[in-house]
């Protein structure tokens, strides 16, 4: 029996192979044709597509029935029978598509010959949609955010995921609200609920033609992300979305009569609309900032989001702590605790045409100069005169002459008599809040606030009405300006030198002296490093703290600023902790250059004092340097003599094995001609720190070493006795020869 069946199956392929193969003797015919209908119908069937293709153990005949391979043509006329797909497929579902409707065929998703497996044709099937779907609304639907999570396996966001759910249930395109709401509550079902529930639901609900769908908002196809600058819902253009219904001349405005007027253009021109259109701000509040994106209610309904009782909650998502920062005509908490007993936001702040506080108009300065004019204005404070007179011309000739007086000093009460009134000191965080948070943060702010007298507020260095630009040549934050501001409190002798702790001194005339302040003060370079480079503007804090810019793991970082290329080669220096791990100290840039008193690196005194600073950490290495030719020279005092950074680098310093170093085997001859033009290997090959008195690494130099001397001291002892010895009998035979030519005369 099994031996029966091994012959069916093999008798089976052979027949298939032979007939299959019969067919391709005329369809493998690029040139195959059929005339019908006078065009030409290309008969080519590929063989190699076909044998890879899903059909490719089935024999032509299988699908082609009726047939006759002898008779050619095979049959006449025009009725040659289709291919019945339904013979071995399920094509009842297909049948009642959108697609059977309009007599698409299989083969147009599936092709003829070349049919696929159902994965490859699902992931290629935006492709394939596209064939047939050329409107180029469809198109953009691989633009979209859903082709985007398409593309990351999330299959619910293909074609057919949204028309019909399955390749062979497509639904027609024009599909009812209810329709669609059912598609896309499958993934937003939340969303989809609150619109339901909506204004713009209900009268969908209703019949209500105009009310606006899913599809109004983000499109059919091509739909964005928010965070997208093309989606309709990015925050620069929900008001023009919202205003294709809701501006004046609308379908919609004609439709319903409401107490708001010109809606989009109150608020183009309001503090938001401002915010937005002229300044770039997509913080600033746009429509569904307020009436939110989906569940949009009349302001009756005391869920909406604009209720009288929920204006406030609605502000506070931008505008935090308003009974902190508001101006204090009323208690701020009561707009959260009990709004239904004062005025809401909006009793002031119209709802479209949000504007500036009405102090503005009220209080202008005029106003406030009718007192603050008198030279003489003041106010006693903890024993101490307090002059309130205002330069008014200087204060229009400063970085604040666009700001009228009530915009800073807003603590201001209408009850009091003048309104001024221990209205208390400005907060410059209103507008400069990361600057604010800086300084309270810094050493300079929390001396501040223990009410320490030697503390500078933002005043002292920015002064109160005369405030310049930091760019003004007259401003005492311009850069050439900033050592003799900071001088005024730091020069030796003055309040914060005299209590300084620390072993820098003499801050001030240092940094005059150094290579940054001659920069800045003899040569005028405005590019130079001022104190506020290193220190920061605001945010200064003792070296100590690790949040401090000069803190010595954070130096590095702060010279990077206008030393990146220097930076960049010390990174990888075996001085960078990023390359050297060990618990013991390591150099920063304060060490060799010191913080004050930078001066320049040719100069003679860096140049002999670099030696000494090497051998903080490098104390052998250097002991033995002073052993060498060209440490006994340094020490005599040539400054020309090779330094340690003349052959180790000075800030790319790597170790010998390194391709890179100055000191490897391919960079050493070009290091040494720096200084000998004629070097070569061979000169190079002598040992730099070399020593007599290391026994274990130089045994040689060791031994010679003691052999000299003790052949020195050999030959000196030896002589020096025979001659201590001899000088007796010199003496006598001197005394005898004096005696003798005595004698003759």
């Amino acid at each position: 029996m099994k031996t029966f069946l091994i012959f069916l199956l093999f008798l089976n392929t052979f027949l298939f192979s032979q007939s299959s193969s019969v067919c391709f003797d005329c369809h493998n015919d690029k040139e195959l044709t059929l005339s019908r209908n006078s065009n030409d119908i290309s008969l080519f069937v590929d063989e190699s597509k076909y044998h890879s293709s899903v059909h490719a153990d089935l024999d032509c005949i299988d699908c082609h029935a009726d047939f006759d391979p002898e008779n050619i043509p095979h049959k006449e006329g025009v009725n040659i029978a289709k291919v019945n797909c339904s013979d071995c497929h399920d094509t009842e579902e297909f049948a009642k598509s959108f697609h059977a409707e309009k007599q698409i065929q299989c083969f147009d998703c599936h092709s003829k010959h070349q049919i696929q497996t159902a994965s490859v044709i699902k992931k290629n099937q935006v492709d394939l949609c596209i064939t047939c779907h050329k409107q180029s609304s469809v198109k953009t639907y691989t633009q979209s955010v859903h082709f985007e999570k398409l593309q990351e396996g999330n299959e619910s966001l293909s074609c057919v995921g949204c028309h019909g759910g399955s390749a062979h249930k497509i639904a027609e395109a024009n599909v009812t609200e209810e329709v669609l709401h059912n598609i896309c509550g499958n993934c937003h079902e939340q969303t989809v609920h609150n619109y339901e529930k909506s204004l713009h639901g209900i009268a969908l609900a209703k019949g209500k033609y105009l009310a606006p769908n899913c599809i109004t908002c983000h499109n059919q196809h091509n739909i964005l992300s928010s965070k997208n600058t093309k989606s309709k819902t990015y925050k620069m253009n929900v008001p023009q979305l919202c205003g294709n219904c809701h501006k004046d001349g609308t379908d919609v405005s004609e439709m319903k009569n409401i107490d708001q007027k010109h809606i989009l253009e109150n608020y183009s021109e309001s503090i938001h609309g401002d915010g937005l259109f002229k300044r770039g701000l997509i913080v600033t509040a746009v429509c569904n900032d307020c009436h939110a994106s989906h569940n949009i209610l009349p302001h009756q309904d005391p869920n909406s989001s604009i209720n009288r009782n929920n204006i406030a909650a609605t502000c506070s998502k931008c505008h935090a702590q308003i009974e902190s920062v508001h101006v204090k005509v009323i208690e701020g908490e009561l707009w959260e605790k009990e709004p239904h007993k004062i005025p809401a936001c909006i009793d002031c702040h119209q709802p479209h045409s949000v504007r500036r506080v009405i102090y503005d108009e009220k209080y202008t300065d005029n106003y406030c100069m009718t007192c603050h004019i008198d030279e003489n204005l003041h106010m006693e404070k903890n024993d101490k005169r307090i002059s309130l007179f205002v330069d008014y011309k200087s204060f229009k000739n400063s970085a604040h002459q666009e700001n009228s007086c009530i915009k800073c000093h807003t603590n201001i009460n209408v009850a009091n008599k003048p309104v001024c009134l221990n209205s208390g000191p400005v907060d410059c965080s209103s507008c400069h809040a990361q600057e604010v948070n800086d300084y309270v943060q810094s050493y300079h702010g929390k001396l501040h606030a223990e009410n320490n007298d030697v503390a500078p507020y933002c005043t002292d260095c920015h002064s109160k009405h005369e405030t310049k630009l930091k760019s003004d040549p007259e401003s005492m934050t311009f850069r050439k300006n900033i050592p003799d501001l900071c001088a005024n409190c730091h020069r030796e002798g003055e309040k914060a030198a005299e209590r300084y702790t620390g072993d820098q001194h003499h801050i001030v005339e240092s940094y005059n002296e150094s290579i940054h302040g001659l920069g800045l003060i003899k040569s005028g370079l405005t590019v130079t490093a001022v104190c506020v480079d290193c220190h920061t503007s605001h945010l200064e804090l003792p070296a100590s703290d690790t949040l401090s810019a000069v803190n010595p793991k954070n130096i590095p970082t702060t010279c990077s600023k206008c030393h990146y290329g220097i930076y960049e080669k010390f990174q990888s220096s075996v001085h960078s902790p990023n390359v050297t791990k060990t618990d013991k100290k390591l150099p920063t840039c304060y060490d060799c250059h010191k913080s004050h008193s930078i001066e320049r690196v040719e100069r003679g005194d860096f140049r002999q004092g670099i030696i000494d600073q090497c051998g903080t950490c490098h104390e052998e290495v250097t002991r033995t340097y002073f052993e060498t030719f060209h440490g006994k020279v340094s020490r005599l005092g040539e400054v020309g003599a090779a330094k340690c950074y003349d052959c180790h680098g000075s800030h790319n310093i790597l170790p010998p094995d390194n391709p890179n170093s100055t000191l490897s085997r391919t960079n050493v001859v070009e290091t040494c001609r720096n200084c000998h033009p004629n070097s070569n290997h061979k000169f190079v090959g002598y040992l730099s720190h070399a020593t007599h008195h290391d026994q274990d690494k130089y045994p040689y130099l060791f031994y010679t070493f003691w052999a000299m001397t003790f052949l020195l001291v050999g030959t000196f002892t030896f002589f020096g006795l025979h001659t201590l010895f001899w000088f007796p009998r010199a003496l006598k035979e001197k005394r005898r020869l004096k005696k003798e030519h005595e004698k003759h005369n």
